[in-house]
This record gives structure tokens, sequence and C-alpha cells, in this order.
């Protein structure tokens, strides 16, 4: 009952911010997608750009990826971009989605504080978590459906544990993943992000983030990005053609060359590797 409300909710809001765009004489692109793209600011980079080489206007939702996916199932968005191949594959399997093509990659990490009471720094995700749960760590999970979301319970899965929800040392936050890391800060726990937003958050606090990075490079954590747009055989009033050449344009040569560019704090945020 509370996710369906925040459904709900968030719909509410969607609709309020982009409704009078549906009654232009020329319907801007709507596409739904992860707060990551939205919070590192790499949307309001590439979109006036594609808006300059197409002349199709743009507006987005930024959500967790099982939302986002929701709004292209209910006909509301004509593109989707996400980060849960596995709940991607399955939206296209069930007809809801065409054109699935891979764009980017970056990967995630766990975080915590610097005096990490836990010991998990240098640990493979599996001893890290089994020490989280050990030593009943604070540990706050998006909780949202979100694709870091999907991912955390996988992680958990695969470390052999049971998904801790019950207990009182997890907390589901339930927000977008900037939310989320500031809310672990003030527990003086851990999480788990995206690289990308864990170096917006670094550069926010000017290079001295409460959290540091304490495990990453597992072969488990890569984050994969990927461009779909909305079958137009289920939803016919989607803008099919200009997600279409959304979806072009960002696996093209140019877009993907201003993905390799982007960075904060001199890192690079996501790795272009659209086929």
């Amino acid at each position: 009952m509370k996710r369906l409300l925040k459904l709900v909710v968030m719909g509410m809001i969607f609709c309020l911010f982009t409704v009078p765009a549906w009654g232009e004489s020329v319907r801007a692109l709507m596409m739904a997608t992860t707060t990551s793209t939205d919070n590192t600011g790499l949307l309001e980079y590439l979109v006036p750009e594609f808006t300059r080489d197409t002349g199709i206007e743009m507006k987005w939702v930024a959500t967790g990826t099982g939302n986002a996916l929701k709004l292209g199932e209910n006909c509301d968005v004509d593109v989707l971009m996400v980060h849960a191949p596995a709940a991607e594959k399955q939206f296209v399997a069930d007809g809801f989605g065409v054109d699935r093509k891979e764009i980017m990659y970056n990967d995630f990490v766990l975080i915590g504080p610097g005096s990490d009471p836990a010991q998990i720094k240098g640990k493979s995700v599996s001893a890290a978590l089994n020490k989280v749960v050990q030593t009943q760590a604070g540990f706050v999970s998006r909780g949202d459906n979100s694709g870091t979301h999907k991912k955390e319970l996988f992680l958990w899965q695969s470390a052999g544990l049971p998904i801790p929800e019950a207990e009182s040392w997890y907390v589901q936050a339930g927000q977008g993943m900037l939310a989320t890391i500031n809310m672990a800060g003030e527990k003086n726990g851990y999480t788990m992000t995206d690289r990308g937003t864990y170096i917006k958050y670094e550069h926010t606090a000017q290079g001295n983030p409460k959290l540091k990075i304490l495990v990453e490079g597992d072969d488990f954590l890569k984050n994969q990005y990927s461009v779909m747009a909305v079958n137009p055989d289920r939803c016919e009033n989607v803008n099919y053609e200009a997600a279409v050449q959304f979806s072009d344009w960002i696996t093209g040569e140019k877009a993907q060359n201003m993905i390799a560019e982007f960075k904060l704090l001199d890192k690079t945020l996501f790795i272009p590797n659209a086929r």
C-alpha cells in the first residue's frame, strides 16, 4: 500500500509538470529515467545538444527504475533510460518496450564512515555484507524498487544472506540516491550507490565527504544503463519516431564522446559502451 501511494503521488507530480507539453503542436519527447542520470547533471549536459541536433524538445521525470518502467507500461512516456537489465529484458519480453540498446556503464560501490565500524574496507561484496550483518552496523537502503535497490537485494542474496528488511539496523529510505546517501551520513551508516552519484555527492561536499568508498571493483558491481522505446503497438499515442531518434543519437558517436568527457572533480562518471 505504501509503495502504491508513492507511485500515485509521483504520477500526480509528473502530470502536473508535463501535461502542458501534450497540447503543444509538436509534442515534446517524454522520458522516464533514473535519479542518477538526473542527480549527476548528465541529462542537463546531453539534452540541450540533442535538441540542437534534432529539433526535438525533451522532458523527463527522474525516479527509480521500477517506477520508470511502470510509467512506460502505462503509456505515460515515450522512451526509458534505466539501469536494471533483468527488469528491462522482462519489460521487453512482456511487450511493453522495444529496441533496447546499451548506452554506458559505471559501477556500484559500498560506502560508509571513514571509521568503518564494520571493518568492510577492501573486502569482497559478499564478505562486506556478512560483516555488516555480524556487527549489525547501520545500513540505509534505497527501498524504492529502483535499479540500485534491485541490485542491492540481489547482492544480499548472492552473499547467501536473507534480505534484512525486518532488522532494526536496516533502514529503507524510499528516496533517491543522493537523499539516501545523506541519510546514511546522518546515521553514520553504510549504503550502496552508483559511482556517478557518489562523485556528485563528493563534489557537493567539496571533496571532503562524510562517507567514503570502502568496497569497489567487485565483478558483481557493474552498473549498466540502457535506452528503449515504449512499444507503439501497445501505446498508440507514443512518440515512437522521436524515441528512436533519441535512441540513435545517444548511442551515436557524438553523444558517446560527450558521455566519455563528462566529469566532476576530474573523475569520469560514466563509461560509454553503445554497441
